[in-house]
């Protein structure tokens, strides 16, 4: 970058250089007369007869006065010059002409959050380009506006030339950037039923606080603050404010342009409940009462529209799975001031006859085309549907290879036809993890994984991951084609090795060498089924001198050949963080088709999730195991063991079946376990994303076979209860749990806390 001090001329070209063409640059006494000639002085770079093709006379022509100042413009608004003067000479128009310098470097100085080529596209003037004074000023604007969308309002940027030979400048943006301004306070006016916390939760925008360093909420934007009305008036319109208003959302910065105050003005209105509801269904051989048991809301329920959306797209796709191709369902309110009721009809018509002619997708360099048509629910010939379109959308974003998914329709080539036009937006789908944290259960842990997941842009999954623990290893490389020959299915493969140290439990060491190929397919939206085959030789080893003498007889390797399916309806709103819905489902392993181990282990589950209260979950799930011998017995390693993380209160293996002489844990091959728990926000900034649970936990193991007396076994209830804490970190999740064994035996091992702390970046 230049330095200030090389600068050898400010932006002080003459003034006139800069000033719009006047009368007074027109040097003609009088109007009269015949131009016999037109000569140009001043030119370097442009050809005289360059300037005289802008003119508005030639030879033959009058002294006009008129035509001359239009002249006189027409050569100012080329750009090409900085002054131009016309003079008269008998009969000869001399025409004086200064040039604008060309561009010899553009550059920039001091700008560090913001490089050199963030703000190079923003800029118009580029080397070789005639500088112009007001193409400078307009280039400083630009920067400027970048500034303030990134929250620097206090930056400011001078331009200065450097004058070269031959009429060239070099071009400085000399460049202050300021500190960010902030967010000082947020307030709200008008506000009666929710406090001001409540809303500073509900808008994006957030006041300054030392621990968001992370995040950009607390600097002032403006598209930001057009967001943040949206979300206000979302969320009373769930509350049933109905007539709700943001009357006004005004920024004042302060006057050292470091700090923002941001005023909402709102006006709430009353609030309302749910009158009449009530289906019109104007289609054909619709029968409105089989459409009434998809309507959840009822009379008397405070007014929600987001309840009234999801409605419309319930009422919808149960009519098209009536059969009906082309329906259009349309809310008529009927608001009702004096009771302070809305009545909602819901009119099921006939839509308007339209076809998929067209499936148009753009934006995906790397993704290739049919990775991303494979997840429509329409095709090119298939009856529009709305409700189809939003599931395709959300299909496409749950690949998560895109940023963003904007579907839109497009006319036709004739009017019953449309064009569905798909934009995406590409986003990184390889990365490389890298891990450590800490288990209750395998002590301190590193992780290390790479994994691409849209490989070759045709969406196989690769992985290679090791996790090392203190008492537990890892290793394995998975691939996933997920949809195989073309078909709504997937298939792959995993290749692993797993060592533990059982020592503390059960007096042994584990390692567990295999390989496992899978598929999975779709039964219907919601039903899907796992199929799995799994080869692996499972190894008890390193077995300590005093162990039982149950441990010490499985001493040695197992082959395992073993098939297995799991299927699974899962209508919870999320994977990850369910709040609604729940999951059941039921898995069986069978191992003897061939190797030397022989049995068939079934298990059940099943959860459970409600929003009792805001942002208050209540989970009930639980599970329940058998696994029987099909030849001999069933070996120590593929038994339940049941503690620490499935049972809280105990320790892992703390319950079941355990050597009476010395209390090595046997495991069991019945068990069932559950969970009933509750958890909520403690009221910290929404920031932290901390939350606290109260729980209760049972379950027990037994049935251990064959059992010659020295075993401890009673397959007795044991229920233990506490309370937890989890904070998502920007390094990780952090969970603590406190919990005490209420029912237990004598002989069970119980523990008090469990704490796991883990990250990846």
């Amino acid at each position: 970058m230049l330095r200030a001090t090389t600068i050898a001329l400010m932006m002080t070209l003459a003034g006139a250089a800069f000033v719009p063409a006047k009368a007074a640059q027109i040097q003609i006494a009088q109007s009269s007369g015949v131009i016999e000639e037109i000569a140009v002085e001043g030119t370097n770079r442009v050809d005289p007869e360059t300037v005289k093709s802008y003119l508005l006379v030639k030879p033959g022509d009058t002294f006009e006065s008129s035509r001359l100042d239009r002249s006189l413009k027409s050569l100012f608004a080329t750009g090409l010059f900085a002054d131009v003067v016309f003079r008269r000479q008998d009969g000869r128009l001399l025409i004086s002409v200064v040039e604008n310098p060309v561009i010899n470097r553009v550059a920039f100085e001091g700008n560090d959050v913001l490089d050199d080529e963030e703000l190079e596209p923003e800029i118009t003037l580029r080397p070789r380009v005639i500088y112009t004074r007001t193409k400078v000023q307009n280039d400083v604007k630009r920067i400027l506006t970048l500034y303030r969308r990134s929250g620097r309002f206090a930056a400011s940027v001078e331009a200065k030339v450097i004058q070269l030979p031959q009429n060239r400048v070099d071009l400085v943006f000399e460049i202050y950037e300021g500190d960010p301004s902030a967010i000082s306070n947020i307030r709200f006016i008008g506000n009666q039923q929710f406090d001001d916390d409540d809303l500073r939760d509900v808008v994006q925008t957030k006041e300054t606080r030392w621990y968001r360093f992370l995040s950009s909420d607390d600097v002032y934007d403006p598209d930001r603050l057009t967001l943040d009305r949206e979300l206000l008036r979302r969320f009373y319109l769930e509350e049933g404010y109905a007539d709700f208003r943001v009357v006004s959302a005004v920024a004042e910065l302060t006057p050292d342009r470091k700090d923002f105050f941001i005023t909402f003005t709102v006006d709430e209105g009353e609030r309302y409940q749910f009158g009449n509801i009530e289906i019109d269904a104007r289609l054909k051989n619709l029968d409105p009462l089989a459409l009434m048991e998809t309507i959840e809301i009822q009379t008397g329920d405070w007014y929600d529209a987001a309840e009234v959306d999801e409605i419309i797209d319930d009422l919808s796709d149960q009519v098209g799975n009536l059969g009906y191709a082309f329906v259009d369902v349309r809310p008529r309110i009927q608001r009702n001031r004096a009771e302070h009721t809305i009545d909602v009809t819901f009119e099921v018509n006939e839509g308007p006859r339209v076809f998929v002619e067209r499936i148009d997708i753009v934006g995906n360099v790397r993704t290739i085309d049919k990775v991303i048509r494979r997840e429509f629910r329409m095709v090119e010939g298939d009856a529009f549907n709305t409700a189809k379109m939003r599931r395709s959308r959300q299909r496409v974003m749950n690949l998560g290879f895109f940023e963003s998914v904007e579907i839109e329709r497009l006319p036709g080539s004739d009017p019953d036809k449309t064009i569905i036009r798909t934009e995406v937006t590409e986003k990184s789908t390889g990365s490389l993890n890298l891990g450590f944290g800490f288990s209750s259960d395998i002590g301190p842990l590193a992780d290390i994984g790479v994994s691409e997941s849209n490989l070759l842009g045709a969406g196989y999954k690769l992985g290679l991951s090791a996790r090392v623990a203190a008492r537990r290893s890892d290793l394995d490389l998975s691939f996933t084609d997920p949809y195989f020959l073309d078909r709504e299915f997937s298939a792959g493969f995993d290749l692993f090795r797993t060592t533990r140290d059982n020592q503390t439990e059960s007096s042994f060491d584990s390692e567990e060498i295999g390989g496992r190929m899978r598929i999975a397919y779709p039964i219907t939206e919601h039903l899907n089924q796992r199929w799995a085959y799994e080869l692996s030789e499972k190894t008890v080893e390193n077995v300590d001198d005093d162990a039982s003498i149950f441990v010490q007889a499985q001493e040695g390797s197992n082959i395992t050949s073993e098939i297995s399916q799991t299927l699974t309806y899962d209508v919870r709103d999320s994977r990850i963080f369910p709040t609604e819905g729940y999951v059941v489902g039921i898995s069986n392993d069978l191992a003897g088709l061939g190797g030397d181990t022989h049995y068939l282990r079934t298990e059940l589950f099943g959860g459970h999730y409600w929003t009792v209260a805001d942002d208050i979950v209540l989970n009930v799930s639980g599970e329940v195991g058998y696994i029987v011998a099909l030849q001999d017995e069933v070996n120590l390693v593929d038994r339940f063991f049941v503690g620490g993380s499935n049972l809280r209160g105990f320790t892992p293996a703390g319950i079941g079946p355990r050597d009476s002489s010395t209390d090595d844990a046997l495991g069991g091959e019945f068990k069932y376990t559950g969970t009933t728990q509750v958890s909520f926000p403690l009221g910290l900034a929404s920031e932290f994303d901390v939350r606290g649970r109260v729980f209760s936990d049972f379950g027990s193991l037994g049935q251990l076979e064959p059992d010659d007396g020295t075993t401890q076994d009673t397959e007795s209830l044991r229920v233990s209860t506490g309370v937890g804490v989890t904070y998502v970190s920007p390094f990780g999740p952090i969970g603590i749990d406190v919990s005490r064994a209420v029912v237990k035996e004598s002989f069970d091992e119980t523990e008090t806390v469990r704490f796991n702390f883990g990250t990846q970046f």
